[in-house]
């Protein structure tokens, strides 16, 4: 009877007890038991289930507020490989393209989660013709551009260009010569002035225009411009549209392959995203400038 009258008395310092050890490391929790071996069983379930439920919220504390930072990297893929058959690209067991592989001239946006060290595998049809191992990822977030494309005209080689973009305001263009043959051509780029409304009469000033650097770099404004592949006696070859918004990223490829075996694929012109003129509103026409540091500092397209 002492005893029970004892441990009703000393609950209140076992529950106080608990509340202590609650929000500090187990250090004690042999005491607490010893305590409670003489209080009632409904009391000291009680204390238990406070102890127990205090000490999971006190580990959780512990992990504290700090947490990695995840970035998101977007894979670009640009097939220039001439053939009739897809590109397939497969990264371990998972096939980025999905069921729909890529075409010959198509770009594609794939939210893939890479590291370092991850391997790129690409198959035209049912042949397994390259692979890509990625070195190094930016830390920020960013689109990575690869082009994939032939490496000769003698054989079915593949070779492969790559680009991470930086976070710029401005518009910036990769471009990039996946030709193969004796063929040469340059291209420019032509500020173009958006379709007059009905009853405006206002003359556009005259376009400008300047040239494109193949394996550059380059930031633009935003607007609408042309884009030109011309032999080097100024003969046009082919023309894009080319619908620059601040902080996107573009590409824009010389294709085809003069063939010493097998099919050959004319000279093309291909830009990829084909971003919509509705989006440019009342910004449609801006004066033509081509950052000159980009052209300077990123001169060859980079590894990643």
């Amino acid at each position: 009877q002492r005893c029970s009258k004892r441990a009703r008395a000393s609950t209140p310092a076992i529950v106080a007890t608990a509340r202590l050890l609650a929000m500090a490391p187990l250090r004690s929790a042999l005491a607490v038991l010893a305590a409670l071996a003489g209080a009632p069983a409904a009391e000291a379930s009680q204390v238990l289930r406070k102890l127990v439920t205090g000490r999971r919220g006190a580990v959780e504390g512990e992990r504290g507020f700090v947490r990695d930072i995840a970035f998101k990297h977007q894979l670009r893929f640009c097939n220039a490989y001439p053939d009739s058959a897809a590109l397939e690209v497969v990264q371990g067991k998972e096939r980025l393209t999905g069921e729909k592989p890529m075409a010959y001239k198509e770009c594609r946006d794939v939210d893939a989660h890479l590291q370092t060290g991850d391997r790129l595998e690409f198959n035209i049809g049912d042949l397994a013709t390259g692979a890509f191992s990625i070195a190094d990822l930016p830390s920020t977030d960013a689109v990575l551009l690869l082009v994939v494309h032939r490496r000769d005209a003698m054989s079915s080689s593949m070779s492969f260009e790559s680009h991470v973009f930086a976070n710029l305001l401005n518009a910036q263009v990769a471009v990039i010569d996946t030709f193969t043959g004796k063929s040469k051509a340059r291209t420019r780029i032509v500020d173009m002035a958006p379709p007059k409304k009905q009853g405006e009469k206002e003359e556009a000033p005259p376009p400008r225009s300047e040239e494109l650097r193949f394996d550059s770099v380059v930031a633009v404004n935003q607007g609408l411009y042309e884009v030109d592949l011309e032999a080097e006696d100024g003969e046009p070859k082919a023309k894009e549209q080319l619908v620059a918004l601040s902080r996107q990223s573009y590409v824009v490829m010389r294709t085809g392959v003069e063939a010493e075996a097998g099919e050959s694929f004319p000279e093309e012109l291909v830009v990829y995203p084909r971003s919509p003129l509705s989006a440019l509103g009342g910004a449609a026409r801006a004066p033509l400038s081509i950052l000159a540091f980009a052209c300077a500092a990123m001169a060859a397209i980079a590894q990643w």
